[in-house]
């Protein structure tokens, strides 16, 4: 049996202002949407670099922020130019947390979730 790796999926508080972000800060875009009874789906793609795709949940009336425990997961994103996506990173004031000796660096969203941002060639992508 194999299972093939769909997708990952965060709650937002702000659609718009996620989707704003992810594209802003990653690139990542809508495919594609589902509306449902009290709740927003959208699902966010890579321009077809990968089939692998970020769906954010928005729950309809939700004010309050998502209790995220202590955080301990993120999603990690590899990019050719590291020095450019860092640059735009500083500009937009979202990096949380940075390891140069290890060469990578976090990002915060909106929400508070952290993702890992590395050179696409990193030995952690191996």
């Amino acid at each position: 049996m194999k299972f093939k790796f769909l997708h990952n999926n965060i709650n937002v508080l702000d659609l718009e202002r996620s989707l704003a972000f992810y594209d802003k800060a990653l690139g990542l875009r809508e495919v594609r949407r589902k509306e449902g009874d009290g709740f927003t789906l959208v699902y966010l793609g890579d321009g077809g670099l990968t089939t692998h795709e970020l769906e954010l949940t928005f729950m309809k009336g939700r004010t309050e922020p998502y209790n995220l425990g202590e955080n301990e997961f993120h999603l990690a994103f590899g990019v050719d130019d590291y020095e450019a996506a860092h640059a735009l990173h500083e500009e937009m004031g979202c990096i949380c947390y940075e390891n140069k000796k290890m060469g990578i660096y976090f990002i915060s969203d909106p929400d508070g979730y952290w993702l890992e941002v590395l050179p696409r060639n990193h030995a952690s992508q191996r």
